[in-house]
């Protein structure tokens, strides 16, 4: 699961479209929805565009794990850090996934814990 994870925000920082284009393909399920208090799509090109769209929104920061992942079964749960690289984090947030029975994301329920007031 920590590797999954891993390559979940690996996506979030991935600015080659094609690139990111890939990994959203193998890490999410067809289906799969992201939801969390600014935004709610379902499926890979929704989410794709999410991505690119946040990407735009906070040009040069990087999300990193703000921990190690914790999981059990086919969930698992995790904070997360969006900043300069290196330096305090801005944006501050706690996701939980939930994979199918393929191995694949169906599911990122996120809340936001820190956002800057002009986010």
């Amino acid at each position: 699961m920590q590797e999954i994870i891993e390559r979940y925000i690996a996506s979030w920082n991935e600015t080659d479209p094609e690139v990111r284009r890939g990994l959203v393909g193998e890490l999410w399920a067809a289906d799969g929805a992201y939801t969390d208090p600014m935004a709610d799509v379902r499926g890979r090109d929704a989410i794709d565009g999410l991505i690119g769209t946040v990407q735009q929104q906070f040009p040069g920061l990087v999300f990193t794990l703000g921990g190690p992942v914790d999981a059990n079964h086919d969930q698992a749960r995790f904070s997360w850090h969006l900043g300069p690289a290196g330096d305090e984090p801005l944006v501050i947030g706690f996701d939980v996934a939930v994979l199918n029975a393929e191995g694949q994301i169906a599911r990122v329920h996120g809340f936001l814990d820190k956002v800057p007031a002009a986010a």
